[in-house]
């Protein structure tokens, strides 16, 4: 996503969109936890990225300083604190939007989050982090789609490195024609191959490909 800010050609924008899609719930979850209503929170965060694409704030980023989530939440934090410019906003309904998202599904979602006393930068960080489980839980589905083996992955996604309930082996084994021992090991090729797209989406967010494991090990603490 770094490369959002810096490409040339068809790549730049290409990443950008793939960038507003990607990490426009985490914003809006922290837009509402601040105490922003649906109808605003949308909106401010529509702004906040027309301003990424009108302002050119990619390009100026230094990569060198930060994660980019960090740079997201800085500036989020600046457009709100812009907001006694209220002419500024976006009307809903009207002006440039430069992404789109379904405002019920975003609110649904919303309302699932922890109602506890998480800070706004808390509630950011943790839908940070379900976001980037999210994208390389899709890939990892897309993957198995294209081997022709669907069906398998429906059987075993409950033992990726994210899912909460887990079924004992030999119950997957009697649903399945796998034996116990192939299940095991369909099972440990999963969860590799999600722990690695879990790092090809995390290298996406940070300058310095040594900086993975550093930033592997604060997300899992933001999960504690």
């Amino acid at each position: 996503m770094l490369a959002a800010g810096r490409g040339t050609g068809v790549q730049a924008p290409a990443a950008l969109e793939q960038l507003c899609r990607t990490y426009w719930y985490p914003l809006y979850a922290y837009v509402r936890r601040r105490g922003y209503g649906p109808a605003d929170a949308e909106d401010l965060t529509q702004e906040f990225f027309a301003r990424l694409l009108a302002r050119d704030y990619l390009a100026r980023a230094d990569p060198h300083r930060g994660r980019f989530r960090s740079f997201l939440l800085a500036g989020v934090k600046h457009l709100l604190s812009d907001e006694r410019d209220k002419a500024q906003r976006l009307k809903r309904g009207a002006g440039h939007r430069p992404i789109s998202f379904d405002e019920e599904a975003a609110e649904g979602r919303y309302r699932l989050e922890p109602t506890d006393a998480l800070t706004p930068e808390r509630v950011f960080e943790r839908t940070w982090v379900a976001t980037l489980l999210e994208r390389a839980a899709l890939r990892l589905r897309e993957e198995y789609a294209d081997l022709g083996k669907a069906d398998l992955f429906e059987q075993l996604t409950e033992f990726r490195l994210d899912a909460p309930g887990q079924r004992p082996y030999a119950e997957v084994a009697s649903q399945s024609a796998l034996s116990q021992s192939a299940v095991k090991s369909a099972i440990r090729r999963l969860r590799q191959r999600h722990n690695e797209l879990v790092r090809e989406e995390i290298a996406h967010t940070v300058a310095d490909p040594a900086d993975v494991d550093d930033e592997i090990r604060y997300l899992l603490q933001v999960l504690v």
